[in-house]
């Protein structure tokens, strides 16, 4: 009988030992599932989630990109230690190699989903906007059939010409996002920061609304790259429309010329009357001719003060501007011009 009982007592105790180590060894599995970067992982892979998908569904849509993704069963597990639950969220994710299933689980759980970026141009015509946004990938575009009326009314803005419409930024969107999306941001952020502008202007302007200063941003825009040269550019436009003088800007005959600009403007280009002519026409023109960023409204609507009146190239390359009070001193610096340029270029 005792000896019965010791079988029974030693039976017990390598069953006790076999269940535990049964458990270290499952657990130790898990654990080197959990934390072993994913198997098959390229740079450049992305796995995304969709609106309704199961943790199950995402991890078929892992094994069909090649990617070794462990069991389901490990997958629960994660999950509960995690204490995801449902909240994985729809998106793109990146799957770089050496990532781990802990790791994308937590990126999937906080919607640490990949962005995408898009560039608006300081100077760029609405034209070269859409053919930009006809580029981009991945971004969903819709506007290939839609004219620009078309285009604006679908942003809320129906009516409005889309010319400086839309604030030059870089803007971040996610898979998914559509042109449409990316320039109803841009648009309202223009209103805010030509309302800003706006706001902070100076006092005895010779513009009247915002309107008149997003136009005149956008002819200073277009006349300079340099940043520090917008305020002094603004002062001498609003100086010749305090005065009375024409602005006389050749940026604006350029865009009244639209496709016919073959990259020379001539005499008879100046010659010639158009809405946007400020050689032939009085004042500003009927709409922007450019996006207008913000360091080109605040110039506008607080100008240098300045007794200059005239203003031209350098011409050594660097894309500053003599600026000159008179047309004797402007035919000076126009003379010295062409002379640094013909040293650069050679003879026109």
């Amino acid at each position: 009988m005792k000896a019965l009982k010791r079988i029974v007592l030693v039976l017990f105790v390598l069953s006790a030992l076999a269940a535990g180590a049964a458990g270290w060894w499952a657990w130790s599995g898990f654990q080197r599932f959990a934390n072993a970067p994913l198997p098959g992982v390229e740079a450049g892979d992305n796995l995304m989630v969709e609106r309704g998908d199961t943790l199950p569904r995402v991890v078929a849509r892992l094994r069909s990109q090649g990617i070794d993704a462990g069991r389901d069963l490990e997958w629960r597990l994660l999950v509960r230690l995690q204490d995801t639950g449902g909240r994985i969220q729809v998106g793109e994710y990146a799957l770089e190699p050496g990532i781990t299933p802990i790791q994308l689980l937590e990126h999937m759980r906080d919607g640490k989903v990949v962005r995408h970026h898009f560039t608006i141009v300081e100077g760029w015509s609405i034209r070269e906007l859409r053919a930009a946004l006809g580029r981009a990938e991945p971004l969903v575009r819709t506007l290939h059939e839609v004219d620009d009326a078309a285009l604006m009314a679908m942003i809320g803005r129906e009516g409005v010409h889309p010319e400086g419409r839309f604030l030059p930024e870089t803007y971040a969107y996610d898979r998914g996002d559509t042109d449409i999306d990316l320039l109803r941001r841009a648009a309202a952020d223009l209103d805010r920061a030509l309302d800003a502008a706006w706001q902070a202007r100076a006092d005895g302007l010779p513009i009247d609304t915002p309107e008149e200063a997003l136009v005149l941003a956008s002819i200073v825009e277009k006349e300079t790259g340099i940043a520090e040269e917008r305020p002094m550019i603004a002062g001498v436009f609003t100086r010749r429309m305090r005065i009375g003088m024409r602005l006389q800007t050749d940026p604006t005959v350029i865009y009244g010329m639209g496709a016919g600009f073959d990259g020379n403007i001539r005499r008879s280009d100046l010659l010639t009357d158009t809405p946007y002519n400020t050689y032939t026409r009085d004042g500003l023109p009927p709409t922007p001719i450019a996006m207008v960023g913000a360091h080109a409204l605040r110039a506008a609507t607080q100008p240098e003060e300045t007794d200059a009146l005239y203003f031209v190239a350098i011409g050594d390359g660097s894309g500053r501007h003599v600026f000159s009070p008179t047309l004797q001193a402007h035919n000076a610096a126009v003379r010295q011009y062409v002379r640094r340029y013909r040293e650069r270029h050679g003879p026109r």
